[in-house]
């Protein structure tokens, strides 16, 4: 019995030797690691510093918006901005406690996002006429934008986006599932200890193929780990999200707004498929069940074009040849813009 007791003391000291060594590495890496630098500009929108990117000239051809998903940072838009500033004035940036952006004081409201984002371009010199293009998420918080600012948005893209309604008519019900909340709480705090770094750093994992480039995804670990303010942001995103979604279901039609609605096919990975039949749910019904919500996006617009894509819900921009298609189409929708303004202002296109 002596002997066990002793053993397990021992073990106890080792146990807590490492949590001691892993705890003071942590520490170490926060006092001694740089932190990430925004690849953009931060501008002040009343008192808040927001991570801005924009590339391109400005011409005649409206200016691109690009709005990210709930947990996304500006790269996730690499290929669509890449194939776009030669033609385009492109912006990309990170919503209010996002990534390089900080976290807001102000009261939120549903409105807050779209307010805060117009004195971003007003601050930073854009000017409409826009064209908003919106992954995931970022297809309501456009939805509010244009629902504001309508005379500013002369055209929207939808890539495989959101959909008001989505919590009421698919089998899971919120962003981040109630069981993982807590989960994502403890990640936070350990990467605001520093953990979470040193575990990036030792980390061998590679690259997606046929993804965003190495470059890109290596700055997203880095910033993802560095604090806890990606976790914290993603939770904050979780508790805003069903007003989000209300406020943009409030906008019924869109009129003869020229809008894109990019769909991917693949809404489900093998472990999610297995999942929902375990539930007893059909994960084919719930794609259709998708389809279907992403055509009632595209016939908002009596000017409305629906693309499938063989792609998943990220892919659909991350892979190169995705983009591609995607920025070709958004290229003919913006020049079918201009040749429409042109010719409704006699030849004087008081509009850009």
């Amino acid at each position: 019995m002596k002997t066990i007791i002793k053993l397990l003391k021992g073990v106890g000291k080792i146990i807590i030797g490492i949590i001691l060594f892993i705890v003071i590495a942590g520490l170490c890496y926060k006092l001694f690691s740089s932190a990430p630098k925004p690849p953009g500009e931060l501008v002040d929108v009343n008192g808040t510093k927001i991570h801005i990117r924009a590339e391109g000239s400005k011409n005649n051809l409206p200016t691109l918006i690009l709005e990210a998903g709930a947990n996304n940072n500006t790269d996730v838009f690499h290929w669509v901005a890449e194939g776009l500033k030669q033609n385009f004035r492109v912006i990309r940036y990170d919503r209010e406690g996002k990534w390089f952006s900080e976290s807001s004081q102000e009261k939120f409201t549903p409105e807050f996002y779209a307010k805060q984002l117009h004195d971003l371009l007003e601050k930073n010199g854009e000017k409409p006429p826009y064209i908003l293009v919106g992954h995931s998420m970022g297809g309501p918080y456009n939805q509010i934008f244009r629902d504001l600012y309508p005379k500013e948005v002369k055209g929207m893209v939808f890539l495989d986006s959101s959909h008001p309604e989505q919590w009421m008519r698919l089998a899971q019900n919120e962003l981040i599932p109630e069981n993982q909340i807590n989960t994502i709480r403890f990640i936070e705090i350990l990467a605001d200890m520093g953990i979470m770094g040193i575990y990036n750093k030792i980390s061998s994992r590679k690259p997606f193929k046929d993804d965003l480039p190495e470059e890109c995804q290596t700055n997203a670990r880095y910033m993802t780990y560095h604090s806890g303010k990606v976790f914290n942001r993603y939770l904050k995103e979780n508790e805003i999200n069903k007003n989000i979604l209300s406020r943009a279901g409030k906008t019924k039609s869109l009129d003869s707004l020229p809008v894109l609605v990019f769909t991917a096919t693949e809404q489900y990975r093998e472990f999610q498929k297995e999942k929902y039949r375990k539930q007893g749910i059909d994960p084919d019904k719930q794609v259709e069940l998708w389809l279907n919500m992403q055509q009632e996006l595209k016939n908002l617009s009596t000017q409305g074009k629906q693309f499938i894509i063989d792609s998943n819900h990220g892919s659909i921009i991350t892979k190169k040849e995705n983009a591609e298609i995607i920025n070709k189409e958004i290229l003919l929708m913006a020049k079918g813009i201009e040749k429409y303004c042109i010719k409704n202002t006699d030849g004087i296109n008081s509009n850009f």
